[in-house]
């Protein structure tokens, strides 16, 4: 999916983003806003993140891959779930944000994750954007079907530091 000039901003709902961020331990809510925008072929969210503390090791004074995965997770949580609030996002139509709740952790897969990192991102204050590039729905050989998404993420902060990568998803026991 493509970036048009046809983008409508949806500004971060804070009552949706505590909902989403409700399964995490409160050290562990690193995303703080969240603007999603939406157009013909392009759907991605842009977010700011602060890690104060690493919620697993001593400071290693950058952002490390666990801490991607973790803001990934976050940031594609409130995509998904802003876009189901919104009916934004083809695949999704049929559900209800009481679906995306009751699928949020168990039924929302990582099927592949990949990331370079390019240059060390302070994980204090960095920002991040994630964009759905497909989804589709997947019967193989008559099992239960699915919504398979691929998916690109980037993250940058003020001096320059850069990592980026894509993610496969796996919506499974759709409702």
């Amino acid at each position: 999916m493509t970036t048009t000039s046809a983008q409508r901003p949806y500004a971060t709902d804070t009552d949706l983003l505590e909902r989403v961020l409700a399964p995490y331990k409160a050290h562990c809510r690193y995303l703080t806003s969240a603007v999603v925008t939406t157009g013909p072929e392009h759907h991605a969210a842009r977010c700011e993140f602060a890690i104060p503390e690493s919620c697993y090791i001593d400071d290693t004074g950058h952002l490390n891959s666990v801490e991607v995965n973790i803001a990934y997770n976050q940031m594609m949580y409130y995509l998904v779930a802003k876009s189901v609030r919104e009916g934004l996002l083809a695949g999704f139509e049929d559900w209800t944000l009481d679906d995306f709740w009751r699928h949020q952790l168990p039924d929302i897969l990582i099927a592949r994750f990949s990331g370079s990192f390019r240059r060390p991102i302070d994980p204090r204050s960095f920002s991040g954007e994630m964009e759905f590039l497909s989804v589709t729905r997947r019967e193989p050989d008559g099992r239960k079907p699915f919504l398979h998404a691929k998916t690109s993420y980037r993250y940058w902060d003020a001096d320059g530091g850069r990592c980026d990568g894509e993610a496969t998803l796996a919506f499974v026991n759709l409702p």
